[in-house]
């Protein structure tokens, strides 16, 4: 009774390791929110919590795999978390961000700040393609959007800027979450050259990019990121024809 009990216990927990590690990604999320609200002068503390969704975003997938456990509760946990973290998050601290941007040039705002409510609505829309995309397996078709939130959240470790700026990159950004671009992911089913050269391409430049440029780098390494899928693309299709 006791072993039978204990081996249930084992499997429950088991189950549900992955499930926990999603929700510290949406906890931070909500405490994200939280901060780019309330608090004015604490968005780079929201941007920190991006990156850290970011990276229990990916631990919880890689966690599943290893233990080998997978429930679709876990798929649809996964998204909503990442509705949260990579895509309401994210939009409010664009939303201050051109707000804020606008007054630093002592410029009305017109409202224009509300355009960064396209990252949420874009997001949505990302996610939910993603879940029924059987095509998106070992790849992505538009920009991810932890991609796209850790974009947003370089920008308050860098210097000010221009609304405008601001502005394009959000219309420009939320096209790219839904576009039909495909772009490699970083899952590796080996370890050799040969099937990873693009991965380890991106991020031993990513690194030294970081190295030398710090939070500047980011905007640099998602460019990067779409540059290297793009020219991959079309090596792939001129090696097949």
């Amino acid at each position: 009774m006791n072993k039978n009990f204990s081996k249930f216990a084992y499997v429950k927990i088991k189950k549900n390791i992955p499930n926990a590690i999603t929700c510290l990604n949406l906890l931070c999320g909500c405490l994200g929110i939280i901060l780019s609200v309330r608090y004015s002068d604490h968005l780079k503390y929201a941007s920190i919590l991006i990156g850290l969704a970011s990276i229990f975003d990916f631990m919880d997938g890689l966690v599943a795999r290893l233990l080998q456990v997978h429930s679709e509760i876990g798929k649809q946990l996964d998204s909503l978390a990442d509705m949260v973290s990579f895509g309401l998050l994210p939009g409010f601290i664009m939303l201050r961000l051109i707000n804020e941007s606008f007054q630093s040039i002592h410029q009305n705002s017109l409202h224009l700040e509300y355009t960064a409510l396209l990252i949420p609505v874009f997001s949505a829309i990302r996610l939910a393609k993603f879940n029924i995309d059987t095509r998106q397996v070992d790849s992505f078709i538009g920009v991810p959007t932890p991609a796209n939130s850790l974009l947003i959240a370089s920008f308050p470790f860098i210097a000010a800027i221009n609304p405008w700026l601001l502005i394009t990159v959000t219309i420009t950004m939320s096209c790219l979450l839904v576009s039909e671009i495909p772009l490699f992911a970083l899952k590796f089913k080996n370890f050799g050259w040969s099937d990873n050269k693009i991965r380890y391409v991106f991020i031993g430049l990513s690194i030294s990019l970081l190295v030398l440029l710090q939070f500047i780098a980011i905007p640099l390494i998602i460019l990067l990121y779409i540059l290297l899928s793009v020219g991959n693309n079309l090596s792939t299709k001129s090696a097949k024809t």
